[in-house]
């Protein structure tokens, strides 16, 4: 089954490898960042292949019927745009080089892989299958008369100085977010490092595209880097690019993202989990504004302006002497704070149906929005998670409904079951600090009639029911903790 972002289609990956448990590795390696199609046999990912649209062929050289090369030949002759993997045990080497240029593969991985590399190498793949895409697109256009080709190339700027400008971040009128938004809106002009601080899930991304999209490199690239989670090797590769040899698997000169972004913006996200060791080389490239390839004696000069975000507090780092100050002071000339979630609740409902609306279409199932109940219990959870939680929160609801508005009884328990803040304290008074016993007792009781009719869609003689209660007994514990006008 494919899944869907709500940016669109994840990439697909056809995986091709006859042992079971090698297959599980694998799908649990790259199911995060792709649509994963698994294959036993050569002729299982034929069939495949010719009713899904696989960008990336993923194969092992040691199959039943063929081999990895064998096969990957095939492909090439037949869906020459797919851009082909093979993974080899050491003994297969000699024949895999031998293969290559015939078959076309982009890179071979040796066994034991590691999942990291092999992750950054079938990402790197999946770049280039849309990097070929592109030059297609583009030499197409090019066949055309140059002044359309100005006109065409500008309209697609347009569209997306349009999409990610300031005014489309979603907010209240009232929102923490606006005195953010506006402070962006005042330093994407200014050619200056920005640093945007904030928890996971906030939008730090989001308003660090609206910031290029709104400055004068608007016309050049925009990349993006997390550069949590990886070796300092691959970070380096991936920013700086590398020259063939330089490394094991390096078997082609790559072009780093810094080099990619020349003229335009690279924003490098979790900029807070970066080494000692990597931050000493990221603090050389911006003093110098020079980058080196991993394996390269030359330095050639770039000219990016750095974005930069972090779910961390970097002056606690810096003081803690987990990350340079040097560094520190490069990166944060202005420093956008981003408030979470719990501490903007008016821009809940705003943004609810902001990600409703964009994944109906993504998914092609129509709902119209939330029943008034649903938008309550989203009001009154704390969303630790932020914006990202929330998301999930409502596809998931999404999938499950089966009527025009999404109901409140398709909420996940933890949202369903959220108290705000002031009934929090309640509850807390409820476990041992203050109040009577009676107090506490009426307290509980009146959260639970309400959790119970919120979950049977306020179906007063089911609640009664499950409650042990009389129709007449639950209308009078509804008059008397003010719930009744709640369900009219």
């Amino acid at each position: 089954m494919s899944k869907v972002q709500l940016m669109g289609i994840l990439p697909t990956i056809l995986v091709i490898d006859d042992e079971i448990r090698s297959q599980e590795s694998l799908r649990r390696t790259l199911e995060e960042d792709f649509t994963v199609f698994i294959a036993s046999s050569a002729q299982d990912g034929r069939r495949i292949m010719e009713h899904e649209s696989v960008q990336v062929v993923l194969c092992d050289q040691r199959m039943p019927e063929t081999t990895g090369v064998e096969f990957l030949q095939e492909v090439r002759e037949q869906w020459p745009d797919a851009v082909r993997i093979i993974i080899s045990g050491h003994t297969e080497t000699q024949d895999i080089i031998a293969g290559i240029n015939e078959a076309g593969i982009y890179q071979y991985i040796l066994k034991p892989w590691h999942p990291e590399s092999l992750l950054l190498t079938v990402r790197a793949a999946a770049q280039l299958y849309d990097l070929q895409q592109q030059t297609q697109s583009m030499n197409l256009e090019l066949r055309t008369a140059e002044p359309i080709l100005r006109q065409r190339v500008e309209k697609k700027r347009e569209k997306l100085r349009d999409y990610f400008e300031f005014s489309r971040i979603t907010r209240a009128a009232a929102s923490p977010l606006n005195a953010v938004v506006d402070m962006a809106a005042r330093v994407a002009s200014c050619d200056i490092a920005v640093h945007i601080a904030g928890e996971s899930g906030t939008g730090k991304e989001l308003l660090g595209r609206a910031i290029h999209y709104s400055s004068p490199r608007s016309g050049r690239a925009f990349v993006i880097e997390n550069c949590g989670a990886m070796s300092d090797q691959l970070l380096e590769s991936e920013l700086f690019g590398h020259k063939r040899g330089s490394f094991t698997g390096a078997f082609e000169d790559r072009i780093g993202l810094f080099e990619q972004a020349d003229g335009g913006t690279i924003f490098l996200d979790e900029i807070g989990d970066t080494s000692p060791a990597f931050q000493v080389k990221l603090l050389r490239v911006l003093q110098e504004g020079e980058i080196r390839s991993v394996g390269s004696s030359r330095s050639r000069k770039v000219n990016v302006r750095v974005l930069s975000a972090t779910n961390r507090n970097l002056e606690e780092e810096v003081q803690r002497g987990r990350f340079r100050a040097d560094l520190y002071y490069r990166l944060t000339q202005f420093v956008l704070p981003v408030p979470p979630l719990r501490e903007r609740k008016m821009d809940v409902p705003l943004i609810a149906y902001d990600l409703l609306n964009t994944a109906s279409k993504s998914i092609g199932k129509d709902v119209a929005g939330f029943s008034p109940e649903t938008l309550d219990c989203l009001g009154r959870y704390h969303w630790p998670g932020n914006v990202r939680e929330l998301q999930n929160e409502i596809i998931r609801a999404l999938l499950l409904s089966e009527d025009t508005h999404i109901g409140s009884h398709l909420l996940s328990a933890k949202v369903l079951h959220a108290a705000p803040e002031e009934e929090v304290t309640d509850m807390q008074v409820f476990s041992g600090m203050n109040g009577s016993l009676k107090e506490r007792m009426e307290m509980l009781e009146a959260r639970v009639l309400r959790e119970t009719l919120i979950r049977l869609r306020w179906n007063k003689t089911r609640a009664s029911a499950e409650l042990g209660l009389s129709r007449a007994g639950l209308r009078s514990k509804l008059s008397r903790y003010g719930l009744e006008k709640k369900i009219g």
